[in-house]
């Protein structure tokens, strides 16, 4: 099996949610921000007290939030990840003693050097910088830029348009973690777990 970290992002189908626990995946994603097709509420949250993790990490995504709105939704989960993908600075980040991700909308190399903004984090997620937009573009940057990255400093998560048509691809950056969200969609916002099974089995069988 591929040795990288895999994440599938945007839940929000309590019965796929049932029926990825047991695949092998490491963290699977929750987004709280309104004006994601993803956006997860409070009444699905409820419905996660059915839901046993097992290894799979809950991984809690914001942009820009106000600091009571992830106490209060990160509460649902144990021992989540905080993923923040708006201007939060590294004070704020920070502030909640949990472990967390920063995400880093990348055009340029240049946009590569604020990721020393944020030496705590345990990860730092690259998408592609799409004018006006926090994550969910399905759209990749390039990612030879990742070559320019000393990944031995950082644990380095590669998102945005991973599908099963690339993911080989992704697969040989030297990223740690890979992030796959609307690639194993059937429509905007609506997981497909034939899909991701099928993705799944491409990584699965990478290496072999």
């Amino acid at each position: 099996m591929n040795a990288k970290k895999i994440k599938i992002c945007g839940m929000n189908d309590i019965n796929i949610l049932q029926n990825i626990i047991n695949l092998k995946i490491d963290y699977v994603g929750f987004i709280f921000y309104e004006k994601s097709p993803r956006y997860v509420d409070e009444k699905f949250l409820k419905t996660l007290n059915k839901i046993n993790f097992k290894k799979i990490r809950p991984v809690c995504v914001y942009v820009n939030p106000d600091e009571d709105f992830v106490y209060k939704t990160s509460s649902y989960f144990t021992d989540p990840i905080l993923q923040f993908h708006g201007n939060e600075d590294f004070s704020f980040c920070e502030s909640f003693g949990l472990e967390f991700w920063k995400a880093i909308r990348v055009k340029t190399e240049d946009d590569l050097e604020s990721i020393a903004d944020y030496s705590s984090a345990s990860g730092i997620l690259l998408e592609n910088h799409k004018h006006g937009e926090y994550g969910g573009t399905g759209e990749s940057f390039n990612w030879e830029i990742l070559k320019k990255i000393d990944s031995s400093k950082q644990n380095l998560i590669l998102s945005g348009g991973i599908n099963s048509k690339n993911v080989d691809n992704a697969l040989t950056t030297n990223s740690w973690c890979i992030d796959i969200n609307s690639g194993v969609e059937s429509e905007v916002g609506k997981k497909d777990i034939n899909l991701i099974t099928n993705i799944l089995d491409i990584i699965d069988n990478h290496d072999l």
